[in-house]
């Protein structure tokens, strides 16, 4: 049973246009080349997890949350964005084809491509994600610390509150887009490995 609020919708509207601009910006910096483009297979992650998590995203001053449910087992990832209890980005990733759906109000911006890439980048074993990098392209973990970097340069900062990286708090600090990215994590089915 979904919840209902009264005068939800115009409430939505404003909370994802307010996350479309604070994700819209961290999209529009650099030149495009910059994001990986990372597209790794769902089984690579090497277990089956279900979890709901609450994301704030801070850039120049702004803060905005969003909260998002999220499955991944060896054949697909599916994942969808909730404003105040509406959906403004569905994704399913099959590991071959990305099917997206997004809020006719979410800037266009906010593609389902990077956050597709954050999700694996944050999740997805180091050793998977090396075998994907184009050349300039590092990622290492020191304890519970991820350092993404190109030709030397720190890209990415990902700190973990703990292990399996998809449990407790999770910050990614973007140094090239400018953005932090603090994710709750909440155990949210069975069968996590």
């Amino acid at each position: 049973m979904a919840l209902q609020f009264k005068n939800a919708a115009p409430l939505a509207c404003a909370l994802v246009l307010g996350l479309g601009m604070a994700l819209g910006g961290c999209a529009s910096a650099p030149p495009p080349a910059a994001r990986l483009g990372l597209k790794l297979p769902p089984a690579e992650l090497g277990a089956t997890v279900a979890v709901q998590q609450h994301l704030r995203v801070e850039r120049n001053g702004r803060s905005d949350e969003l909260d998002v449910a999220m499955e991944i087992d060896p054949q697909r990832i599916e994942l969808v964005g909730l404003a105040l209890g509406q959906r403004v980005l569905s994704l399913s990733y099959d590991g071959k084809e990305l099917q997206t759906w997004r809020h006719v109000m979410l800037p266009s911006q906010v593609r389902a491509e990077d956050v597709l890439e954050d999700v694996q980048l944050t999740l997805w074993p180091a050793e998977s994600i090396r075998a994907a990098l184009p050349a300039g392209w590092r990622v290492e973990d020191q304890g519970l610390r991820r350092t993404v970097t190109l030709e030397g340069q720190p890209v990415m900062v990902i700190d973990y509150a703990s292990m399996p990286r998809w449990s407790g708090t999770v910050v990614l600090e973007n140094l090239r887009y400018r953005y932090r990215l603090t994710i709750q994590f909440e155990p949210s089915g069975e069968g996590q490995q």
